[in-house]
């Protein structure tokens, strides 16, 4: 793969990641059993990583510093995204300063200043995307338009691409 194509790759997962704001975080505890939770994705530009708040304290913290394997999982009106890669919890004061926004003090209400609150940073490995352009009612018509025809349906355009 070249430098190029990776760059697009990368642009295309940041441009289905834009408007999102809410992932599914899934980590693997130590059992093995897979958990997910929603996170709030910070607003920074997709470079491949991802960053989230979380509490020093928390077991999401705990898995990730066990098994830093990692799923991110977003759904939009018309795309979904699957990033897999590792996490790291990163305390950087004035890192947290910069993600800080007022939907985030209402989950740590002491500031980016409490010891409690660290980052996890996610460094994707891959994603897949599905990418459905027109939203709903493109797949609605896609729907209808294979029932009459006897196609198969088309969803959109699906790809794995490594970050």
């Amino acid at each position: 793969m070249t430098d190029e194509t990776r760059a697009d790759d990368t642009r295309k997962v940041a441009e289905l990641l834009k408007d999102e704001r809410i992932a599914v975080f899934t980590t693997i505890t130590a059992d093995g059993t897979l958990m997910s939770r929603p996170m709030s994705m910070q607003q920074v530009e997709f470079d491949g990583d991802l960053w989230f708040f979380a509490s020093r304290s928390s077991r999401k913290v705990a898995q990730v510093t066990a098994n830093p394997q990692v799923n991110v999982a977003t759904s939009g009106s018309d795309s979904w995204v699957s990033l897999t890669g590792h996490a790291v919890v990163f305390d950087d004061l004035a890192k947290k300063q910069k993600l800080w926004n007022p939907v985030v003090g209402a989950w740590f209400p002491n500031g980016p200043e409490d010891p409690d609150v660290v980052l996890i940073r996610v460094d994707a490995a891959s994603a897949e995307y599905w990418d459905s352009p027109g939203g709903r009612l493109a797949s609605v018509f896609s729907f209808a338009k294979a029932k009459v025809t006897g196609q198969p349906y088309s969803g959109g355009e699906n790809e794995t691409v490594q970050l």
